[in-house]
């Protein structure tokens, strides 16, 4: 039941909205400064838990402003994440549904930095772009090229209106040298500018830089989570079917057994001394089956956690480097990343799924006078509300309708009424190299429906007794009003935007090439 607000309550939620909304409209239009990382999970970010890193930088965004506590995408997978940031559509909408088979983003269609640029302003990116195409929209753009566009940790290429770009050194140094260099250089100083700046960190193979590679603590122990050794076999078929085993599906690459091949002398050198005894006293070892799990889950933890120890360093630069030149004051600036990440439990890394793990993400805005400092919101939130929010910040209304919302009017120092929002997801990329099945959902307040719709397999998830998606209550007694609320609410979603009933395919011959992989993978 929804809880009763009263009139009283209503009518100072809408003075307080009217009184922001003026304030917004009386600023001058901000700089906007988007910081966006690459599988951060919510767990690694300290203004949100503490237990695994500090991340202090991050954490001045949320001193500073506005802790979202209920952010959440689409669709977790990069490409696709990217693709609605842009759009503030649903991936169905943009037209980038897949990493692997999506083929280009097309550029052609409205994105909130096209609007802005023919606005007046002056737009920007550095880092990872992940969408095959150049970025349309960017005054000037300078983007990870090699490896699929995912790039490499050390001396990754980079691709320009210039042309291609070959570096030496770690990248969340060498994207906030180009983010700064642009800063100082490259705009004029008389017009308001967008900045996009995309770590590629920490994506896998989640490599360490320099700093932490020569401060690395092999003996140091990290938490396990108590689903690490999960026995899967009771949950559903597609849940028994993915691959993404921490103890199965790992390569040496991501644990450190092998070094990368792209390093230079110097790099080499610091990773071997980082990586090279604790490797030979895994050689040295007789392990079960569960302890190499406990062992992998280590080496991936403390690497994963140290690169993003590394990107807080660089976003703490560019911070810096904005309040010594005066621009702090009148930027808004966000902090995000394009889906989060399991870090172990059910025992498995990577996302996609509709999990809270991994469709949840950090999210913090900074705005100084505008967002009042150290709140956060519990507004359920998407990242199909970027992309308006941004561009009502700026005073730009979108030509054709977003399927997102503006967030600002939530951002008074008080709160206002609960905010009854359903969210939508829908995962499409199957066959895909980690085996997750398609599934769309309705994320509601406390509840959670997933449909595996080629699988016609159901979960519900109550999210205030199981905020990790471990117990599937579908079918249940004492559920079936809820369940029957849930798929007529999902249903009206699907309908609100526009979903169609026909999914779109995967090239014939990409299903026979990912069972190559596997049969591969097999003969390890």
């Amino acid at each position: 039941m929804r809880p009763k607000v009263s009139v009283f309550t209503r009518l100072a939620g809408a003075l307080l909205g009217a009184l922001l909304a003026v304030k917004l409209q009386a600023a001058a239009r901000p700089n906007i400064v988007f910081i966006f990382s690459d599988d951060h999970a919510v767990k690694a970010v300290s203004a949100y838990d503490d237990n695994l890193v500090s991340t202090p930088n991050i954490d001045r965004l949320a001193k500073a402003g506005v802790r979202f506590n209920r952010a959440y995408v689409g669709n977790a997978i990069c490409g696709p994440s990217r693709a609605t940031t842009l759009t503030g559509t649903h991936s169905h909408a943009n037209g980038f549904v897949s990493n692997e088979w999506s083929g280009e983003f097309d550029g052609s269609q409205q994105t909130f930095p096209k609007l802005l640029q023919a606005a007046g302003y002056q737009t920007a990116v550095v880092g990872k772009w992940h969408l095959y195409s150049d970025p349309t929209g960017f005054d000037h753009w300078d983007v990870i090229d090699n490896a699929f566009e995912q790039g490499t940790y050390f001396n990754p290429r980079f691709r320009s209106s210039a042309g291609e770009e070959e570096t030496n050194g770690y990248v969340a140094e060498l994207i906030t040298d180009k983010a700064i260099q642009w800063l100082d250089a490259g705009r004029e100083l008389e017009q308001p500018f967008l900045l996009m700046v995309h770590h590629k960190t920490p994506h896998r193979n989640w490599t360490p830089g320099p700093e932490e590679l020569r401060h690395w603590d092999e003996d140091a122990r990290l938490p396990e989570p108590p689903s690490l050794l999960r026995d899967l076999s009771h949950t559903s078929i597609p849940r028994q079917n993915a691959r993404m085993s921490i103890g199965e599906h790992m390569g040496d690459n991501d644990v450190k057994l092998s070094m990368p091949g792209n390093l230079d002398e110097q790099q080499a050198a610091l990773w071997q001394q980082a990586f090279g005894p604790g490797n030979m006293a895994y050689a040295a070892q007789t392990l079960s089956q569960d302890e190499q799990t406990r062992w992998k889950y280590q080496r991936y933890l403390k690497t994963y956690l140290a690169s993003i120890r590394g990107m807080d360093r660089q976003i703490g630069r560019l911070l810096d480097h904005l309040d010594a030149n005066g621009l702090a004051d009148n930027t808004l600036i966000v902090y995000t990343s394009d889906q989060g990440f399991f870090l172990g439990e059910n025992g498995w890394f990577d996302k996609r799924w509709m999990d809270e793990i991994s469709a949840r993400v950090p999210l913090l805005m900074q705005w100084s006078g505008t967002i009042p400092a150290g709140i956060s919101s519990n507004d359920l939130v998407q990242n199909i509300d970027y992309a308006p929010t941004l561009l009502a910040a700026a005073g730009v209304e979108p030509a054709t309708p977003m399927h997102g919302v503006n967030l600002l009017p939530r951002l008074s120092g008080e709160r206002t009424a609960p905010w009854q929002r359903d969210l939508y997801y829908h995962y499409y990329e199957n066959p895909g190299f980690h085996g997750v099945a398609r599934h769309y959902g309705i994320r509601a307040q406390r509840y959670k429906l997933i449909h595996f719709y080629r699988d016609e397999v159901w979960e519900l998830y109550d999210l205030q007794t199981d905020p990790e998606d471990q117990v599937n209550l579908y079918g249940k007694p004492g559920f079936e009003a809820i369940t029957a609320d849930l798929k007529k609410r999902l249903q009206s979603l699907r309908a609100q935007y526009q979903v169609p009933e026909q999914d779109p395919e995967a090239p014939w011959y990409h299903g026979p090439m990912i069972r190559l992989f596997e049969w591969l993978l097999n003969l390890r």
